[in-house]
């Protein structure tokens, strides 16, 4: 699919979009209630984006974004009796934004996209050592469903990277790390990184994630 180099973009304070990750969204305010009507219209693509740290104060202006987001396609939209929508993105491609524009209500931007080609496997030690973090992490819950789509031997190494790197109870900035990792087996190895550090630090270690380069 040829992707535009103009989009809409959707800052959100807590969201980050990953490719081949769904993401149910519901859009209340009046200027992303027309972002999405004009995307109904055109491409059915729009930028997710995560917002910054200081947001709060300049909310309904233009608050800073992090540079680097992911665009997701309108698969479901469902149109609500009071102008609202909810909607599904199907996450794409991750995008760089160049420069904004903001002729329009809602935000738009020039982006670069990141380069998608057929990527290698991951190494066999790395996808393994993978699945054994995301086990021993999600193994404090008792969560049942984990070990079936971890031992689903058709999930691919990029889906399944990508699907508990949106899926998990990760902080915004550590997901918003993971979406800046160019390529799979870097994105692979930062989520290992970030699993390892967090169950250190639930066993009592010291755990500064701040000290981390995350970003």
């Amino acid at each position: 699919m040829e992707l535009p180099r103009f989009i809409p973009i959707f800052p959100l304070p807590n969201v980050v979009l990953f490719p081949e990750v769904p993401l149910p969204l519901h859009v209340f305010e009046p200027r992303y209630r027309t972002m999405v009507r004009d995307a109904l219209a055109g491409s059915r693509l729009i930028g997710v984006v995560l917002l910054r740290d200081g947001w709060e104060s300049e909310y309904h202006a233009a608050p800073e974004v992090y540079r680097v987001g992911c665009v997701g396609k309108m698969v479901e939209t469902t149109p609500l009796p009071d102008g609202k929508f909810n909607i599904v993105l199907a996450g794409l491609r991750e995008f760089e934004i160049v420069s904004e524009q903001r002729e329009r209500l809602y935000r738009q931007a020039s982006v670069t996209w990141r380069a998608q080609s057929e990527e290698a496997p991951l190494p066999a030690d790395l996808r393994a050592a993978l699945v054994r973090i995301i086990e021993r992490y999600t193994g404090r819950f008792g969560d049942d469903d984990t070990g079936r789509v971890l031992g689903d031997a058709a999930l691919s190494d990029r889906t399944l990277v990508n699907f508990f790197a949106s899926w998990l109870d990760l902080s915004p900035i550590e997901k918003q790390c993971l979406v800046e990792e160019e390529g799979g087996e870097a994105r692979a190895r930062r989520l290992r990184e970030i699993l390892e550090f967090r169950l250190y630090a639930s066993q009592g270690g010291e755990f500064d994630l701040g000290s981390r380069r995350m970003h």
